[in-house]
């Protein structure tokens, strides 16, 4: 039986628990993303008919994530490696890009919230760099469009890295002079290349080579023994239970805004999410749906990381998002299907010698 075929009949029970209006995009329904280009059909919410192949809303990961707006090229993405460890990027020079979001620990620091310039915490959850740059937009809210405006916003944010200015980061890589062959030969037509902008470049560039290809993706390839039957009795679960609504596409989330508290108040509603950014009443409670990709290894869960195991976040989803309470053989279930989103070999970069 080919993969599709065996895949197909779970198609069915998603298209008869789809309900209307039940996500957004970065600037509504059907808009463009923040390259300027439509966001791919794989990573959009499928309205699946009976019979439709099941890999239609499903895609394996890249070998990278391009952009048309900053092209990858060897010498900026070894560049953006170092600067994605450079503490002089902080007001304290001892915060990094990795010092929340921990290449040797599936992209996070495993932290409710991380800690920032004299241990400030912030609200949120750092979440997982790895195959972010992906997704619709970053940040929980949305408010950056690529990893490339993302990786701006902690080097200047009080309570993370803390810098005063872009001048100050621009001025905190001068201090070493072995930085300017780097960028020169990361951005060979600039004729001043050290600016803030390529800074966020070379970094956001480097952020577009973390993908981690799981034994998903093999299935996806059509490797129908890349699962055991538990796992797939897991997928099976999960399509059932309604998940696939919104965790769907190449990264099997990331691709749109949803309203936390769907179907049931949730009952911690200190922050609004989206609505903090647009100050619209429709977008209060909503936020990113994450990416599943390797969700075994990137706990604490949910925005405000108060979440601690992978199985209370899927019992929680089931109750607010789709009105539902799972029994424990259905979550574990479940969570052995995730589990199948791991990589084993997550892109992981060892610390670099900082020139």
């Amino acid at each position: 039986m080919k993969l599709w075929i065996a895949l197909a009949f779970l198609a069915v029970p998603f298209a008869a628990q789809q309900s209307p209006q039940c996500c957004r995009r970065a600037s509504g329904s059907g808009a463009m993303n923040h390259e300027g280009m439509k966001p791919d059909a794989t990573a959009m919410p499928a309205r699946m008919g009976p019979g439709m192949m099941m890999n239609r809303m499903f895609a394996p990961l890249p070998d990278a994530i391009e952009s048309p707006a900053n092209p990858l090229s060897p010498a900026k993405v070894s560049l953006g490696r170092t600067l994605y460890f450079e503490t002089r990027l902080s007001k304290d020079g001892k915060i990094s890009c990795n010092s929340c979001h921990d290449l040797n620990t599936y992209g996070v620091d495993r932290r409710p919230t991380s800690p920032g310039f004299n241990n400030q915490h912030g609200t949120r959850n750092s979440p997982t760099v790895f195959n972010a740059a992906g997704h619709v937009a970053q940040f929980w809210d949305g408010r950056a469009g690529t990893v490339e405006e993302q990786a701006k916003g902690p080097i200047l944010n009080p309570i993370e890295m803390a810098l005063p200015s872009e001048k100050a980061a621009v001025a905190a890589i001068r201090s070493d002079p072995s930085y300017e062959a780097a960028f020169r030969s990361a951005f060979p037509g600039d004729a001043n290349p050290i600016t803030f902008d390529n800074i966020a470049n070379a970094i956001g560039a480097f952020e577009r080579t973390l993908v981690t290809p799981a034994k998903w993706d093999q299935f996806l390839k059509g490797d129908s023994t890349a699962l055991t039957a538990a796992e797939r009795q897991g997928l099976h679960t999960f399509m059932m239970t309604g998940c696939g609504q919104c965790h769907n596409g190449t990264y099997v989330g990331g691709a749109t805004f949803q309203k936390l508290g769907q179907q049931k108040p949730y009952p911690n509603q200190k922050d609004l999410g989206r609505y903090e950014v647009t100050k619209a009443a429709d977008d209060k409670m909503f936020f990113k749906v994450p990416s599943l990709r390797n969700v075994e290894k990137t706990g604490p869960y949910f925005h405000n990381g108060e979440v601690a195991t992978l199985e209370d976040a899927v019992s929680r989803m089931a109750e607010f998002q789709l009105g539902t309470r799972l029994a424990p053989s259905e979550i574990q279930s479940i969570v052995t299907w995730l589990k199948t989103l791991t990589s084993e070999n997550p892109a992981g970069v060892p610390r670099v010698k900082l020139p």
